[in-house]
């Protein structure tokens, strides 16, 4: 059971791997024509949504595999602490990409929502960043 439950703990780590390279998408996107942004942010749109789902699966099988090792306490604050913050990010980063999206499709101005969407896909790429570096060294906390 437990080599399953690492294995559907990789998957979901692949999945928030996507969040990895937002901040170069958001960078770029502004340069696009308005059709290109659009299927753009739509596509990113999807991906969140997916990601969310792996975040889910993370949460499952995190607390799964945290229940059978042996891990300090301060880890497991700060990767709860980091999951949590992925979470709120992605989940915050949801009503932006709606308003973006519709800014676009009715040809009104989106740089408000754009600059919050470059701020949180920085700092959830900063977060996976992190929980990723204490996954792989469990021991330096």
């Amino acid at each position: 059971m437990f080599g399953v439950m690492l294995f559907l703990h990789i998957v979901g780590a692949l999945s928030l791997g996507f969040y990895l390279i937002l901040p170069l998408v958001f960078v770029k996107v502004s340069k696009l024509a308005p059709a290109a942004q659009e299927g753009t942010v739509a596509t990113v749109k999807t991906l969140n949504t997916y990601a969310q789902v792996g975040l889910v699966i993370q949460l499952l099988t995190g607390g799964y595999l945290m229940s059978k090792g042996d891990y300090s306490v301060p880890w497991m604050i700060v990767v709860v602490v980091l999951f949590l913050a992925i979470g709120a990010f992605s989940g915050i980063m949801g009503k932006p990409l709606r308003q973006t999206l519709e800014g676009i499709r009715s040809n009104k101005g989106t740089q408000e929502a754009a600059g919050k969407l470059r701020t949180f896909s920085a700092l959830l790429s900063v977060c996976v960043l992190l929980i990723s570096f204490f996954m792989v060294y469990s021991d330096i906390i």
